[in-house]
């Protein structure tokens, strides 16, 4: 009972209510949520190669269901995922190096994290759309 007493009575830590939320912060969370994405993608792709390796029959079913647009958008989120979750790492292999540390490079790095992970998910988008 003293326990819980004293444990309420405890400050808490800061918690990210009390941080104004900035552009680091929002990449730094986003690159976390591509990673679970990539995890979970990695099903629809297991799922395309077994379809593939099981016969035409399942292969057209799946194949179908991913050229509808909603199988379209989940791929384009993917490959979303995977083009900000590389840019992201890169990131962090930069910071692994000791560099770019300081508030002005930061920001800098978490926009063009933001903007080249859009801008190549549309070129890849395009290039899908042209390509087949």
């Amino acid at each position: 009972m003293a326990d819980a007493r004293l444990a309420a009575s405890r400050p808490l830590s800061p918690h990210l209510q009390v941080f104004r939320f900035i552009l680091t912060m929002a990449m730094s969370i986003v690159h976390r949520m591509t990673g679970g994405f990539l995890y979970v993608g990695t099903v629809f792709v297991a799922v395309w190669l077994v379809a593939a390796a099981s016969g035409p029959e399942w292969f057209a079913r799946v194949d179908g269901l991913y050229q509808s647009w909603l199988g379209r958008l989940i791929l384009l989120g993917l490959v979303w995922s995977l083009i900000h979750h590389a840019i992201g790492g890169i990131r962090h292999f930069i910071w692994d190096l000791g560099y770019g540390f300081d508030k002005k490079t930061a920001d800098r790095m978490a926009l063009f994290n933001l903007v080249a992970g859009l801008l190549l998910t549309g070129v890849v988008a395009v290039a899908a759309f042209i390509f087949a």
